[in-house]
């Protein structure tokens, strides 16, 4: 049986391509293996931005880092990177990290640099949602289990049929 696609923030995997040349794996996507074929995506990184590098926020619908920067075509360019390769991949889900600017779902630093979040998405997640992509943070994989589990039920009766 073929697996569903499943787009994934690299840093949750164990890659280090967060801000600060580190990672945010998690224990728990492992039991999403059985169910998805992953498919990596780090939007900072494949817009060629480098790890360590100095963190960033939203500002609306600027990015800026904490420099004061605005690396905002760095973000535009890596999600739209990240959406061709969704489509590419015939994508329906992600799971993303949460209070990325880039990747966040539901929480995004509110662009002050005072490790204040509030409710918000980021680019690379706004691209995906846009297209009909469901999104899903590192806080959600028991979400994700039970689509897959639900979906693999689902083809195992219309095999037995």
């Amino acid at each position: 049986m073929e697996k569903e696609k499943l787009l994934v923030s690299s840093c949750l995997v164990g890659i280090n391509c967060k801000y600060n040349g580190k990672n945010n794996y998690t224990k728990e996507i492992e039991k999403l293996k059985d169910y998805y074929d992953f498919i990596l995506i780090c939007p900072e990184s494949s817009s060629g931005m480098k790890a360590p590098r100095h963190p960033s926020e939203r500002r609306g619908d600027k990015v800026v880092s904490e420099l004061n920067e605005d690396v905002t075509s760095f973000f535009i360019k890596g999600a739209e990177l990240s959406l061709k390769i969704a489509k590419q991949h015939n994508v329906k889900y992600a799971l993303l990290k949460e209070s990325s600017p880039s990747c966040g779902v539901h929480l995004i630093y509110d662009g002050t640099f005072s490790h204040t979040k509030i409710s918000g998405i980021g680019t690379t997640a706004e691209a995906l949602k846009k297209e009909g992509i469901k999104l899903f943070s590192e806080e959600e994989i028991s979400k994700l289990i039970e689509l897959g589990e639900a979906k693999q039920s689902s083809n195992l009766h219309k095999k037995n049929s």
